[in-house]
């Protein structure tokens, strides 16, 4: 059973680094580190490493990281100075692309807002100068509609009072003939000669 066990045991550790060596791991930003000839500081210092720079994890020991870097030399450094976050030195020139594509989407977004916002506006302006044209038509019929009812009333007023005095007229013409008549059936009898009776020799 212990021989099962450290079997296990030896695979596991044999494995372990393979699978560490599979991934790549970056020095962290910002930083330089020294490259040891073993796991701890008491250990000579073999190089350095700068940061940024990409590495393969070994395996890893009290703290420490045996690691071989792209110029193929190998030691150790703490394992807090290892990120598996892209380097970036390597990121920038990602971001730096994304930036542009997002820019110009930007600008193409702000270019057609503006297209747009241009369009509603003259569609604005025009509805406006319509309205407003409406409008000043509308106050000029109003005008128009106010003048001419005061011409009717003024119509209906002089019909009204030429009726009154065509009225008065006809009153008064007909006044004078009913006097003048009277005044000739009063005047006639006296004016006109009266017949003398004829005697008869017949007496």
């Amino acid at each position: 059973m212990k021989h099962l066990i450290s079997f296990f045991l030896l695979c596991f550790t044999l494995i372990s680094p393979i699978a560490n060596a599979e991934q790549t791991h970056y020095i962290s930003d910002n930083l330089f580190t020294y490259l040891l000839k073993g796991p701890g500081s008491q250990y000579r210092i073999v190089g350095s490493v700068n940061a940024g720079s990409p590495v393969t994890l070994l395996e890893k020991d009290n703290g420490y990281s045996r690691i071989t870097d792209t110029k193929g030399r190998t030691g150790w450094i703490e394992s807090k100075f290892i990120s598996t976050d892209l380097a970036l030195q390597e990121r920038l020139p990602v971001l730096e692309t994304e930036l542009t594509t997002v820019k110009a989407k930007l600008v193409e977004a702000l270019s057609t807002n503006d297209n747009k916002h241009s369009d509603l506006n003259s569609a604005l302006a025009q509805r406006n100068s319509q309205i407003s044209t409406l409008e000043t038509r509308n106050t000029q019929l109003q005008n128009e509609l106010t003048i001419a009812q005061d011409e009717v009333r003024n119509l209906r007023a002089k019909i009204d009072t030429q009726k009154d005095d065509l009225l008065m007229k006809w009153f008064t013409y007909g006044g004078l003939v009913a006097g003048v008549g009277l005044l000739l059936g009063l005047l006639l009898p006296h004016i006109t000669p009266r017949r003398r009776k004829r005697t008869n020799g017949w007496a």
